[in-house]
């Protein structure tokens, strides 16, 4: 896969939750009093950022949160209807919804998809209860599994299952269960993630007062190599640190941030970025419904400068088994500064951390768990 300049993408956050889990530290809110206006606020900010994406045809619109599944089929609809108004929008476009598995249902999945959602992202996190009530998920195991079969029989050929290693009480045994029962139901796009334990979340405050166990470091690397080989095994390839697709079912909205595609973020807390500047939305609700009904300010800008920008494309390159392409990292950045790089990945392939064939630069099957710091080892300090 390659950048597209003439694609783009939308992000549409859903700050809305039925519960907190214990482990998140995104935006969100598990009052729903404000949901109404909050709709009203969003399809004007719809109308009002449609200049953002320079006339780019978007070929993705993923509904990220929060929980975008305590929308209404219909609401869900009225927005995509105000996208298509507002936008270029392809014929082929990828819509995508994240859902909580309690959500689910045969008559939720027809009503979404006759909205216009072609792709579902579940959060499953885990098929065990135990684990599932340590993070307060909203959900049971047996609910877990119900709604991939629920997904499937309703015709959606386009399905990712999110799951969570590195829990403390979730021994090896049971990890590669969670992962067995997602190749079960075949399932062609698997996300999974590290439990960290983020500042000012439940969990963080959990452990300082002993009340849960600490991740440890270990655990969560042996958990990760289990699963590296086992959808390796299955026939998954690992195209980026945290995703495994299979048969090429990319995300293409992800793999659209990876590759340096523009997109536009709309609702509170969510991200734009046009190769030059990148923007967020206030994270605060009313004060964001607020806002835009006084057409007042709500969006901060960083300007990328050169720095920022080279970042930004070690960041996003090296995340991706398509890695950083060194020619064209001097096209666009200079022989000075790619010297620099170069001199900088030395030790690291030295260490087996990093491969470089014929100029893609990769991290390795290895390295993969250490990526975030290798990655930001390589950053430019101005």
């Amino acid at each position: 896969m390659t950048m597209n300049e003439n694609k783009a993408g939308i992000y549409i956050h859903i700050p809305f939750c039925r519960q907190a889990c214990h482990y998140c530290n995104f935006h969100f809110s598990t009052t729903l009093g404000l949901k109404e206006a909050f709709l009203g606020a969003l399809e004007l900010e719809i109308v009002s950022r449609k200049n953002y994406l320079q006339g780019k045809t978007i070929q993705s619109i993923y509904f990220g949160g929060g929980t975008p599944s305590v929308l209404s089929a219909k609401e869900i609809s009225t927005l995509l209807k105000r996208i298509n108004a507002d936008y270029e929008v392809d014929d082929n476009a990828e819509i995508t919804m994240e859902a909580n598995p309690d959500d689910i249902n045969a008559a939720y999945l027809s009503d979404v998809k006759s909205a216009g959602i072609n792709r579902m992202s579940i959060g499953i996190q885990s098929f065990n209860d135990r684990d599932l009530l340590w993070m307060n998920r909203s959900h049971t195991g047996a609910q877990a599994a119900q709604c991939l079969d629920l997904i499937v029989q309703a015709g959606f050929d386009k399905i990712t299952a999110d799951l969570i290693y590195g829990i403390p009480m979730l021994s090896h045994s049971e990890w590669s269960s969670n992962i067995d029962t997602i190749l079960s139901k075949g399932i062609g796009h698997i996300s999974c993630y590290a439990l960290t334990v983020e500042p000012k979340t439940a969990l963080q405050h959990l452990i300082a007062k002993g009340k849960s166990v600490p991740v440890s470091d270990q655990h969560t690397a042996e958990q990760f190599e289990i699963l590296q080989q086992k959808l390796s095994d299955a026939g998954f390839e690992h195209y980026e640190i945290s995703n495994f697709a299979k048969n090429g079912q990319y995300a293409i909205h992800n793999s659209s941030y990876w590759l340096g595609n523009h997109y536009l973020g709309l609702g509170p807390s969510a991200h734009s970025y046009n190769g030059k500047t990148r923007e967020w939305n206030m994270s605060n609700n009313a004060l964001y419904i607020k806002s835009i009904e006084n057409d007042g300010s709500y969006i901060e800008t960083e300007l990328l400068d050169v720095y920022k920008q080279m970042n930004e494309k070690i960041m996003t390159s090296l995340r991706t088994m398509w890695g950083l392409d060194i020619n064209k990292f001097e096209l666009q950045f200079g022989k000075a500064y790619t010297s620099i790089l170069l001199n900088e990945m030395l030790n690291l392939t030295q260490q087996g951390l990093l491969k470089n064939d014929n100029g893609i630069v990769t991290i390795s099957r290895h390295g993969k768990i250490l990526a975030d710091g290798i990655i930001s080892d390589l950053f430019f300090t101005d």
